[in-house]
């Protein structure tokens, strides 16, 4: 199997690195550290111009749960608007309801913008806040998502490799499951061989120091976060899963 690899990535110094480690499809945000945001129009037009394999843009306007109000789903709708004239391939997103199930009212309008405009959608990895993935992979498959990211209901992908094999057979073609969280070159064969997933996704996160010549005390956000590190995607960890896959021993 001819396995994809989806790279997350919140600055564009990182879509350099992703592209040259290989891989086969950028998912683009803002935030990573928040679990990634909707990124800026200008950096949807700039990655649009600078990638060789399709890019879809997370839509999610705020950190926190996936429970979004009519103002939210607004800018939902304006940041989809966004994508599409920036010219990228697609969307990532997800709505859940507050107990606990894909809030389909909200998704059928998102995903009615995104169809209309000939973006194509991931189900992003909302649903592994779910209780019931059977149901909640039918209702994603009939939203006419392409695939869902989903770490198999479980902390990171290699302890939810029972549920994503699962998920794969339930699938049955009508669409792709891509297995995240925690998927590096160390277990990224072992995840796809049990589970048959058709796509892996990672972020391949390392830092780089700042080139600023002088560090000031000035704070520029949290007390924890070091301005003076910068998160990048390491090109070596992209390459390393992708030599991983192909692995025949």
């Amino acid at each position: 199997m001819n396995t994809e690899i989806e790279v997350c990535i919140d600055n564009l110094e990182s879509l350099h690195n992703a592209l040259s480690g290989g891989a086969n499809r950028i998912e683009l945000c803002s935030s990573l550290a928040l679990g990634g945001l909707t990124p800026s129009f200008g950096m949807m037009k700039q990655a649009a111009r600078i990638s060789s394999v399709p890019v879809y843009a997370m839509i999610r306007p705020r950190q926190g749960d996936f429970i979004f109000d009519a103002d939210d789903v607004m800018s939902m709708l304006h940041d989809i608007q966004a994508a599409a004239d920036a010219g990228l391939n697609g969307v990532v997103l997800g709505a859940l309801t507050p107990k606990g199930e894909i809030d389909m009212p909200t998704m059928q309008t998102l995903a009615t913008k995104a169809h209309q405009l000939k973006l194509g959608i991931t189900f992003h990895r909302a649903i592994d806040q779910l209780q019931d993935y059977k149901v909640a992979l039918e209702r994603i498959i009939e939203l006419g998502c392409e695939r869902v990211l989903t770490s198999g209901f479980a902390v990171n992908a290699e302890q939810g490799i029972d549920v994503l094999a699962a998920m794969v057979k339930q699938a049955d073609g009508r669409i792709d499951i891509m297995a995240g969280a925690g998927v590096n070159a160390a277990n990224a064969k072992r995840i796809q061989s049990a589970t048959q997933v058709p796509a892996l996704h990672l972020s391949g996160k390392s830092t780089r120091p700042s080139l600023m010549e002088n560090n000031s005390k000035a704070q520029m956000g949290s007390d924890d976060i070091d301005d003076y590190q910068i998160p990048v995607t390491d090109t070596s960890k992209i390459s390393a899963v992708r030599a991983a896959l192909i692995d025949n021993r």
